[in-house]
């Protein structure tokens, strides 16, 4: 055969060179580093990463005031950072790994560490807590290949400081954690028991609208989430049904007016493909709590909550006059938290402004004029006008770009996309 074969140290067996290239997605070290340099946590898993090269990533992103590219190579290691408040979280390697699995990796490891520490990752937290963080770091990779990241199964074998175990939940929780680690079922454990079941359902949208100074629509679209949160006993298969038009297809049902189409959706790992590839039915054994079961994005046929007119008139160099009318092109609901953010010339001295409803305020630190407003009625219509006065100064010789207005709102009970959820079994 010409098959070429490898010995593969580590399990002291030769393998398929085909087989072995798999073996690349492994990460040699993880770290910890805060924004002075300094590295708070070192985790190696193999020795392949040298401590300079480590130590030139480091000095990199100490003297980097914006560290922009997420990966960087030296001396032929490639090293994988996001950050999270004041910490970086970094990934090593010499392989050529998948890049979206490492950073896959780091962002689950940033929901780990929030789960135990209270829902902030900061340096502080990572100071007070060494033996609990190198603990979950030898648990979420085994060897640089990552593992469960589930907090709710962490939990059952890493019990926090000062939280006590007696000897009996001790003996389950060992017999279960292998089960669920290597099991069908890795993110719920057996043996649930609810006094009420209970199954909470939320649709959550966001709106991106890009119009034109004449008020035509130029593009539109709607990327929403479905969080559950579940307390159910046992190991109950849930179904879910929604209003897409392939899902209403899969059933025998026409995708009529009523029906959408979703597009980039992603599902939580407990949904079962095969099931929704087969008959587009959403199958699924729900993890215990809150998570999210799917993401998606509709790019057609979206019902704007809100139209916004704008009229801005520049008088002279230092003078401005502001007009902005918005419109709630919903009846039956009430809009909440509704913030309006307007962009304003960096030069900004003073603004004068008269608001129908609400509050209006100027923000330097960001150029802006934020509108707030706590409840917005449907098929109501509120203007704000404001006179803005700047400095003249002589180096501002490019004109103000005008930046686009955005909107921040909250519309219980109105899905923009169309989506609604027909069944839940």
């Amino acid at each position: 055969s010409s098959a070429k074969w490898v010995y593969a140290p580590h399990s002291k067996k030769t393998f398929p060179e085909s087989f072995v290239q798999g073996f690349a997605n492994m990460i040699s070290a993880v770290y910890l580093i805060n924004l002075k340099g300094e590295i708070l946590i070192y985790r190696a898993y193999r020795d392949d990463v040298s401590r300079a090269a480590a130590d030139a990533f480091r000095m990199q992103v100490l003297a980097a005031k914006e560290f922009r590219s997420p990966v960087q190579v030296f001396e032929k290691a490639s090293f994988f950072h996001i950050r999270s408040s004041n910490v970086y979280l970094v990934a090593a390697t010499r392989e050529n790994v998948n890049a979206s699995m490492a950073f896959q990796f780091l962002f689950a490891l940033v929901e780990v560490f929030k789960g135990y520490f209270g829902g902030a990752f900061e340096e502080e937290a990572v100071r007070e807590n060494f033996p609990l963080v190198y603990e979950l770091l030898d648990e979420v990779m085994d060897f640089g290949y990552p593992q469960s990241c589930s907090v709710d199964l962490l939990k059952t074998f890493i019990m926090q400081e000062g939280q006590q175990l007696d000897p009996g939940r001790a003996l389950v929780a060992a017999s279960l954690a292998p089960a669920q680690v290597t099991g069908a079922v890795s993110w719920r454990r057996e043996g649930i028991k609810y006094r009420k079941n209970e199954v909470f359902l939320d649709v959550v949208e966001n709106v991106n609208l890009l119009m034109s100074s004449k008020g035509t629509v130029l593009k539109s679209d709607v990327t929403g989430e479905i969080v559950m949160k579940t307390y159910l006993s046992g190991m109950p298969e849930c179904k879910f049904g929604l209003n897409d038009k392939l899902m209403m297809q899969g059933e025998g049902k026409k995708g009529g007016s009523g029906s959408i189409e979703m597009e980039d959706v992603s599902f939580h790992q407990c949904v079962k493909l095969g099931k929704f590839d087969s008959d587009k039915a959403v199958t699924f054994i729900p993890p215990d709590g809150e998570f999210v079961l799917m993401k998606y994005r509709v790019s057609d046929n979206i019902n704007l909550p809100f139209k916004v007119s704008p009229i801005v008139k520049e008088l002279g160099r230092t003078r401005l006059e502001i007009n902005v009318k918005v419109k709630a092109q919903y009846s039956s609901v009430t809009g909440l938290n509704v913030i309006v953010r307007i962009p304003l010339p960096p030069n900004t001295a003073k603004v004068t402004t008269t608001a129908a409803a609400g509050k209006a305020k100027y923000e330097p630190e960001t150029s802006e004029l934020v509108w707030r407003m706590r409840k917005f009625p449907g098929d109501t219509e509120y203007a704000l006008s404001g006179e803005v006065e700047m400095s003249a100064r002589i180096e501002d010789k490019k004109p103000w770009s005008r930046p686009p207005i955005s909107m921040e709102f909250q519309v219980p009970m109105l899905a923009a996309s169309g989506l609604h959820v027909r069944f839940l079994k």
